[in-house]
């Protein structure tokens, strides 16, 4: 750790002076799918209603991340945050308080096709859905649900009302990765943003496994049968997707190796649960529970204070793949 931790800090920091500037928040754990690399089968425990942030909870943290913590944007996740019947009032409170501010959110997709439109006149700025495949019976397979035209229906809505670019987020598994570039073309025909993620292990099944996963290397080699690719340079260092250009055309394909190419050294990220709990880094068990201080009449300062200490705690990196170990939580219960 570099320094004393700072108590009043106007932005984020932790111990080795990385700055978080980027703030997710879980609405939920639930989810209608069950992705493989995500859910259990059974979906994770039903958490009570009194037991998540409400959506005024949400919007005073957003406050304090804004205003006292120098966030600069946010993003809506889950499990699947449209499960949330108040979202649309979650999301306008967020932007009649904070008119610059990036909101945007991640989502499986899942009726989306009747909510798009309510979510862009709220106040929404982007969308990223989750695809692995269009290969419908794959889909059901990755998944467990047969839900494929759905998710399609949502992202051309998502389209339709302007919430560009959507960007499409694909796991890299053994068993997308040879539909790989049929996915990438889909993507391209509609303007699309497709990014291929690392696989990590952070699944609700404690089945995944180092020698199975895609890495980036493998997932750009496939691509590159097909497609001319040509390395782009990072705009902003700290985001974690690679992207490279495809062909002569203006489309582009993100490759995020969170496993195998750490860009934990320029992290500036932070997370809240969805009942309230401040996590640092996805692979940290290290946590400070929130929603006890907005619940038991803590102050902004007293928020703020949590806050910062969870964050000045930070570890500098997660384990290399080969010696990497599941944390307590799985993604669903964490947010993406």
């Amino acid at each position: 750790m570099t320094g004393l931790q700072p108590q009043t800090s106007a932005v984020l920091v932790d111990g080795l002076g990385r700055r978080a500037r980027d703030l997710r928040i879980s609405l939920t754990q639930a989810c209608n799918l069950r992705c493989r690399y995500c859910m259990p089968e059974q979906g994770l425990p039903i958490m009570p209603r009194e037991e998540l942030l409400s959506a005024d909870e949400v919007i005073r943290l957003v406050d304090v991340a804004v205003d006292d913590l120098g966030i600069g944007e946010v993003r809506l996740t889950g499990g699947e945050p449209l499960i949330r019947r108040d979202l649309e009032h979650l999301i306008e409170g967020i932007r009649t308080r904070h008119p610059e501010l990036p909101v945007a959110l991640t989502t499986n997709g899942l009726g989306l096709e009747h909510r798009a439109h309510a979510l862009a006149a709220a106040g929404l700025s982007r969308i990223n859905v989750s695809l692995d495949t269009v290969d419908r019976e794959l889909f059901a397979t990755i998944t467990r649900r047969d839900r494929l035209p759905d998710v399609i229906a949502g992202i051309d809505a998502a389209v339709a009302v302007g919430l560009a670019p959507v960007k499409i987020n694909a796991v890299a598994l053994r068993e997308n990765l040879p539909h790989a570039a049929d996915l990438l073309q889909w993507c391209l025909d509609r303007g699309l943003q497709l990014r291929f993620i690392e696989s990590m292990p952070l699944d609700a099944e404690g089945t995944w496994r180092r020698d199975e996963y895609v890495t980036a290397a493998e997932m750009l080699a496939v691509l590159g049968e097909r497609f001319d690719l040509t390395a782009i340079d990072r705009e902003d260092v700290g985001a974690p997707a690679e992207r490279w250009r495809v062909g002569d055309g203006p489309g582009t394909v993100g490759v995020i190796a969170s496993m195998t190419r750490s860009f934990c050294g320029a992290c500036d990220r932070t997370r809240i649960t969805a009942e309230g709990r401040v996590r640092p880094c996805l692979f940290s068990d290290d946590e400070i529970d929130l929603r006890a201080i907005l619940r038991g009449g803590g102050d902004d300062a007293d928020l703020a204070a949590a806050w910062r200490e969870v964050t000045w705690r930070k570890s500098p990196g997660h384990l290399p793949a080969d010696v990497l170990t599941h944390p307590r939580r799985p993604m669903g219960a964490i947010g993406g």
